[in-house]
């Protein structure tokens, strides 16, 4: 049996929540400057992470916390796309802890996952 893949976790800028690396939006300045949204999550480059909320989002702009992550300025082009990709998403914050994980985590993840270890 081989073990469960390691799954990279990640900070949002703004609200400082840790979650999956997938869940969360990355924006990256390339090495010859441009500052853009990343899908892929493999842009070379300078990166740094959102979980998508729009207070996030909010956030990151008025406070520059996005611009201090990724040492350059933020143009106003990419300051307008992510309020668009956040008013747009109509979910809850990308950013969520373990009890809303499908694997169930929570307090009862190590009862129920320990059962076969006991002695006894």
């Amino acid at each position: 049996m081989t073990p469960p893949r390691k799954v990279p976790i990640r900070t949002c800028v703004s609200c400082r929540t840790s979650s999956e690396k997938r869940s969360l939006v990355r924006i990256v300045r390339t090495s010859d400057g441009e500052v853009r949204i990343d899908p892929t999550g493999k842009v070379p480059g300078r990166g740094a992470y959102l979980c998508g909320a729009k207070e996030c989002v909010a956030l990151a702009v008025k406070a520059n916390t996005l611009g201090r992550a990724l040492r350059c300025e933020i143009p106003e082009r990419l300051k307008s796309e992510m309020e668009n990709l956040a008013a747009k998403d109509s979910a809850p914050p990308l950013g969520r802890d373990l009890k809303s994980l499908p694997s169930g985590g929570g307090k009862n993840a190590m009862a129920t996952g320990n059962r076969d270890m006991k002695a006894g």
